[in-house]
């Protein structure tokens, strides 16, 4: 294995493909990261990492002079080609080790036993392709619901659902729900099918595939659980390519949450209920409530008890409907409104003790953008 790439597009590859390598490996080669050289694959030079449920590849254009495949560590090699100047790195397999050279810089890395590498899932059939920014934003916003808690493994992830060509994103934690919607390009026009993805690894991988414009989406089920999902798209002057397995498990039927009327909506400037909310949680006591109330054109954001320290704060509000004064979890509510992406957000609600639905508009008079939703419980009180 012999070749020659240039230093930035060799560290971004290398650094993107070692971001999902695990903490503490079942077995020492998945701490490894795969180096591949072949002059018939498009790009010539292939990075991959794989730990039984991530796998990721990056194809990158190199100069390739020998075919070859060598495993070195891949922290250690990102941490080395981070740190390189700026020249063209070279590559070559020494007997039972790699060298890389750098300019004047050179380093010798200890090979892993290649053989005992597992082989790489293979890429699903494609089943569509959405545009890499809005499926970015669209993920960011569904994953701000997703629980962490790995006690509760279905609540962790993301359920995606596909009906022609709608995608729906759903994620909750028990305390509150995000549900996003956006149109993409499927592969079939009848195309309908569903999966659990974990949150951590699509948000992941949907903001490290920005550099082209599209990402295709490659989905097999095979019954709950067994499935693969595979993202690809356009980076680096070569291809980046992630699957990770389906969560396994029934994710809870959320959609019927969303109530379809509601007995008071209130229309807010969200940067002034942002800051207002993170005033006013500051003497907030640890799993104590935020109080909002809404009435007459004013929300009045209160927190803290009699005995200790207080805080309130009004700010202008469009109200419709009857008067309401519930409480949220603060940190919950600053999630929702910073997922929001319009200026304004509406807060719809049933009853005080009801969950409200946080939705953006783009004005204070305009009907609200449902595109994404985020369902928020309410908490107790205090009296």
């Amino acid at each position: 294995m012999k070749f020659r790439v240039e230093r930035d597009v060799l560290a971004d590859a290398v650094a993107w493909a070692a971001r999902s390598l695990p903490v503490r490996p079942s077995v020492p080669v998945l701490a490894g990261l795969l180096i591949e050289t072949s002059p018939d694959e498009a790009g010539g030079l292939v990075l991959s990492t794989f730990d039984y449920e991530t796998s990721a590849r990056a194809t990158i254009p190199a100069d390739v002079s020998d075919e070859g495949r060598a495993l070195v560590s891949g922290r250690l090699l990102a941490d080395i080609c981070r740190s390189l100047p700026n020249k063209p790195v070279e590559m070559v397999i020494d007997g039972a080790k790699v060298s890389l050279t750098c300019g004047s810089a050179r380093f010798s890395l200890q090979t892993m036993p290649v053989d005992e590498y597992p082989a790489l899932p293979d890429m699903p059939a494609a089943t569509g392709t959405v545009n890499s920014e809005l499926f970015a934003g669209a993920v960011a916003q569904a994953v701000t619901a997703a629980g962490r808690d790995d006690m509760l493994p279905v609540l962790t992830g993301v359920r995606i659902e596909i009906e022609g060509d709608k995608v729906s994103l759903l994620a909750t934690d028990r305390f509150r729900l995000s549900h996003r919607e956006l149109t993409w390009e499927p592969g079939s026009t009848d195309a309908s099918v569903a999966a659990l993805v974990p949150a951590k690894v699509l948000a992941d991988t949907a903001k490290s595939l920005t550099s082209g414009s599209q990402i295709t989406i490659a989905l097999a089920t095979s019954g709950a659980g067994e499935g693969i999902i595979g993202f690809e798209g356009a980076a680096g002057g070569g291809v980046r390519r992630t699957t990770t397995r389906l969560l396994d498990g029934e994710f809870p039927k959320v959609r019927s949450l969303f109530p379809n009327d509601h007995l008071t909506i209130a229309r807010v400037d969200r940067g002034s209920l942002i800051e207002s909310v993170k005033r006013v949680s500051l003497v907030a006591e640890r799993n104590t409530a935020v109080q909002m109330a809404f009435s007459d054109g004013v929300l009045t954001l209160d927190a803290g008890s009699g005995d200790e320290a207080q805080a309130s704060e009004s700010i202008e509000a469009v109200v419709n409907g009857e008067d309401i004064t519930t409480g949220f979890n603060p940190q919950f509510l600053l999630d929702g409104l910073t997922a929001i992406e319009s200026p304004v957000v509406e807060l719809a609600f049933t009853q005080a003790s009801k969950p409200a639905v946080m939705a953006g508009a783009a004005t204070l008079e305009d009907e609200a953008n449902l595109d994404f939703r985020y369902l928020l419980m309410p908490r107790r009180l205090l009296s």
